[in-house]
């Protein structure tokens, strides 16, 4: 996995320093959802079985590949 130095500096926060590598290729690698913002970016969803199922959204770079953030979304719904 690749993460841009912004995913680097904000995976420290106490809001995102629990979120395990693991859940974030699970939602690379299965998404349930998927939208390419207008700058390339990809956006993509999953729930996560270990919080309960609550959904992470990662985003990556056009690439398809590197990490730009990851975070629980409390706002998505199928």
């Amino acid at each position: 996995m690749q993460f841009t130095r912004y995913f680097e500096t904000v995976r420290h926060r106490p809001d995102r320093s629990f979120i395990a590598l693991e859940w974030i290729q699970r939602v690379i690698d299965e998404p349930v959802r998927e939208v390419v913002q207008a700058d390339g970016r990809i956006r993509r969803w999953a729930p996560i079985a270990e919080m309960d199922g609550k959904y992470s959204r990662v985003v990556l770079l056009p690439d398809g590949v590197t990490v730009h953030n990851a975070f629980f979304d409390r706002r998505f719904r199928l």
